[in-house]
């Protein structure tokens, strides 16, 4: 695309998406705000995650930590107990540091320099560039998929959009649409374009505001420009949990706060090694794991989760305790609890459901072997 033609197509794209956007944007509750630490929860909570999923998350989230002071202050288990069952907790432990980094560091207000956003833990390049152009009007673009896609698409670039040569490319036309009023609403339509219309794999061209400047689509080229996703084959594993009843409480383990699950709370479980049977299993895992000797029960019911690229079929038994002291050695530490206290505690998704299906009576009494 020669020069002054990219150039005015460049200058066609805000007052386009910006009209667009005026008309056909989604009510959603961080557009209703200015407040960099709203909007900055708002788009660390949307990474990886569904507009659907994060409304109700994002609402019980701010109603508990209305500023960053309040999250600062918060206990790290209050923190990922709201933020149970949104997955990729390590976002959620870095909202806390970050907070803790603007008390500590910024006198207890967002940072408005793109440098010292960028420096909290967990900010990237994108979360930063929407943060500074939502909240304080700066004139930086922020890229994801969605902005990538559009972009590649509207000036018909080809090759792999989130790497190398192509990216750079893309980035720096990024840079260059960015216009000086209103970037930040310039911003989410073009995220917002990319997620409603221009569309990975059936972008719906006769409803885009872009369609006459489209490159890609004068080219008949349109579906063969998307934002490719490296899939990794998924991995199907089992593993076996422990439900242990003492004196009518059970037994959890909060997990270390680095890797999966990082701080959240569980009940004992563990993957069969080769050749073992999950009575095996237990009995191995309790006795290493938490110095206690169980009698394992029948099985009180099985559920499929995902983590990253495994499908794990987790297999769940009521155990009872005959014996032992309670330590902790893979987990940092563990606790005797009533079931009616396990809501205040932050456990992971298929955990929580354990505890909605299988905490009952029957499951205290172990089977006759």
């Amino acid at each position: 695309m020669r020069p002054a033609i990219r150039e005015a197509l460049v200058c066609q794209l805000a007052p386009r998406l910006l009209s667009w956007f005026g008309r056909e944007q989604r009510d959603l509750p961080w557009r209703r705000t200015r407040d960099p630490y709203r909007v900055w929860v708002s788009e660390v909570m949307l990474q990886q995650t569904q507009v659907g999923t994060v409304i109700p998350y994002y609402r019980r989230f701010l109603r508990a930590f209305p500023t960053a002071r309040a999250l600062a202050a918060a206990p790290l288990d209050e923190v990922l107990r709201l933020w149970a069952g949104l997955g990729y907790y390590s976002r959620a432990r870095n909202l806390h540091r970050a907070a803790q980094v603007i008390v500590a560091e910024h006198g207890g207000r967002f940072p408005r320099a793109l440098e010292a956003i960028r420096a909290l833990p967990g900010v990237g390049e994108y979360t930063a560039g929407a943060i500074a152009s939502i909240a304080f009007g700066e004139r930086v673009p922020c890229v994801d998929g969605n902005v990538l896609r559009v972009l590649a698409r509207v000036h018909c670039v080809t090759g792999d959009v989130r790497t190398g040569r192509t990216r750079r490319r893309l980035e720096a036309l990024a840079w260059e649409a960015v216009p000086a009023e209103r970037p930040g609403d310039y911003n989410q339509a073009l995220m917002e374009l990319g997620s409603l219309v221009c569309r990975p794999t059936d972008p719906a061209c006769g409803e885009c505001c872009l369609s006459d400047l489209c490159e890609a689509r004068r080219r008949g080229r349109q579906r063969g420009v998307r934002t490719p996703r490296k899939r990794e084959g998924t991995r199907r594993v089992r593993a076996v949990a422990g439900i242990a009843w003492r004196r009518g409480c059970v037994l959890i383990a909060r997990r270390p706060l680095e890797g999966v699950w990082g701080g959240l709370w569980e009940f004992p479980n563990c993957r069969p090694v080769e050749g073992e049977t999950d009575f095996e299993t237990l009995t191995r895992l309790f006795a290493e794991g938490f110095g206690l000797i169980v009698e394992v029960g029948e099985r009180l019911v099985s559920l499929t989760h995902g983590i990253m690229h495994e499908r794990i079929e987790l297999a769940a038994y009521g155990c009872k305790v005959v014996d032992g002291r309670t330590k902790a050695s893979a987990h940092v530490a563990v606790k005797w609890v009533r079931p009616e206290e396990l809501a205040e505690y932050a456990l992971p998704a298929p955990h929580r459901k354990l505890v909605l299906q299988q905490l009952t009576p029957s499951a205290r009494t172990p089977a006759r072997r």
